[in-house]
């Protein structure tokens, strides 16, 4: 790779799952200001739910995540299910009226650490205040060392038409070193567990530059991984933040990839999935051509969340549990992080709201520009102008950031019309934040591009 790209592999960029991001949340947004918000949504829009459960049986060292070790624990988990309940019912105390839900989706740490009962008892409260479309997407995140077949049952029972599992890297080395032993058998036994209850939408999840990894370890675990039948694949690459993650401050910084070896990961590893008849999803996604994720691509029907790439065309996401992030058209909203203090205010009828950011028509704009790019690779910036009744100028700031980039080849720009090439795809992170206005805007430290 020539000199002047390989500097972009370590640019430090946001993922942009949202715009602006989450370290430009401040305290300003309360619960006053959220419920004033859940008033004015529009009662016949369909809404999305998101439950976080922070809880882990195990500690996993690459994760980044907000999550609680449990161990053999019961009582916290009860505990937490019984303020979950509570929140359910406060939030929907402070809607319009009773809200239609295209998507829920249980993200955490480990939501499978749950009972089957205290699963149904959270399901049955979101019924009770909500009114679920049939056709909803109902998603959870799984550990297949803790998962068996009476799990997926009840998860089968539950409603629940979509899995995910955290793979990984099945090389035996590299899961020692990242503190997660799950052979291929095991995730193959979820697999079938899944299927048999009737789940048969499953996503997996892979991570390159993980300590000791090769190319072709990651490349051996691409095939498995397909030789299992999973709907969609999502390939991250790992972010090495210890001083966020202290967790992460067990793995040796320097068994990790150098940053050429990650790039040669990431491209190998897509060329193997798409080899293996899956299309490329934005930049780190993979789905097979009859899978609505693919479909929406070749619709523009596709959007970007919390949750990453997804087929949910709601405006508003209702985040619920310790640290769960929502989004409504004023604003983003993040819970309190610590569990205590979380339930300490939902104990009390309070949202439990830590901040947030209200949403500029500067922001809006700026988020679908960036949005577009992260999701199609294309951006007409004279039609987003018109659509959002702009000044001509608005991107002038972003055009000045990409014309290096358009001479080294990652964007090509025409008659207002920016287009990421196949170079420029593995950098589309950075593409995108040439209409990040707050990215400078303060010490944040994020992982790098590639």
């Amino acid at each position: 790779m020539a000199a002047d790209l390989a500097n972009y592999m370590t640019m430090a960029v946001p993922r942009y799952t949202s715009y602006p991001t989450a370290p430009h949340f401040h305290t300003g947004i309360d619960a006053d200001t959220y419920a004033s918000w859940l008033a004015q949504l529009d009662a016949d829009a369909p809404v999305s739910l998101y439950l976080h459960v922070p809880f882990c049986r195990q500690i996993c060292w690459y994760c980044g995540c907000n999550m609680k070790l449990v161990g053999d624990r019961e009582e916290p988990l009860r505990d937490y299910v019984d303020v979950l309940d509570r929140e359910i019912a406060l939030v929907a105390g402070a809607l319009p009226a009773r809200l239609k839900v295209s998507h829920i989706h249980w993200g955490g740490g480990t939501p499978t650490v749950l009972s089957g009962d205290d699963l149904a008892k959270v399901m049955a409260t979101l019924h009770r205040h909500f009114d679920v479309r049939g056709d909803a997407e109902v998603a959870i995140e799984c550990d297949p060392r803790t998962f068996d077949a009476a799990k997926a049952n009840a998860l089968g029972a539950l409603g629940f038409n979509r899995a995910s599992f955290g793979v990984q890297e099945f090389d035996p080395r590299v899961q020692a070193a990242i503190n997660r032993i799950q052979p291929p058998a095991m995730v193959a036994a979820a697999v079938e567990a899944l299927t048999a209850a009737g789940i048969e939408r499953i996503n997996f999840d892979l991570i390159y530059g993980l300590p000791h990894q090769t190319t072709e370890m990651l490349l051996d675990t691409v095939a498995q991984c397909l030789g299992l039948g999973p709907s969609r694949i999502a390939l991250f690459g790992y972010a090495h933040v210890p001083w966020a993650a202290k967790r992460q401050r067990m793995i040796a910084a320097e068994a990790l990839p150098g940053a050429s070896e990650r790039f040669q990961q990431a491209e190998r590893a897509a060329e193997a999935l798409v080899a293996g008849g899956m299309v490329a999803v934005g930049m780190d996604h993979f789905a097979f051509p009859d899978d609505p994720l693919a479909k929406a691509v070749r619709t523009r029907r596709l959007r970007r969340n919390f949750q990453g790439y997804t087929t949910d065309e709601a405006t508003t996401l209702i985040g619920m549990g310790s640290t769960s992030i929502g989004r409504t058209p004023f604003g983003y909203v993040q819970n309190a992080s610590e569990t205590g203090a979380w339930a300490r205010a939902i104990t009390e009828g309070r949202l439990a709201v830590a901040k947030g950011v209200c949403l500029s028509e500067d922001d809006v704009l700026r988020g679908r520009a960036i949005e577009e790019l992260m999701c199609f690779g294309t951006l007409d910036m004279d039609d987003l102008a018109r659509r959002f009744e702009a000044q001509q100028d608005w991107a002038d700031d972003a055009l000045a950031f990409l014309r290096p980039l358009e001479a080294d080849g990652l964007v090509t720009i025409d008659h207002g019309r920016v287009t990421v090439t196949s170079a420029g795809r593995p950098f589309v992170r950075i593409i995108a934040s040439s209409f990040d206005r707050y990215i400078t805007r303060g010490p944040c430290r994020h992982s790098a591009a590639v």
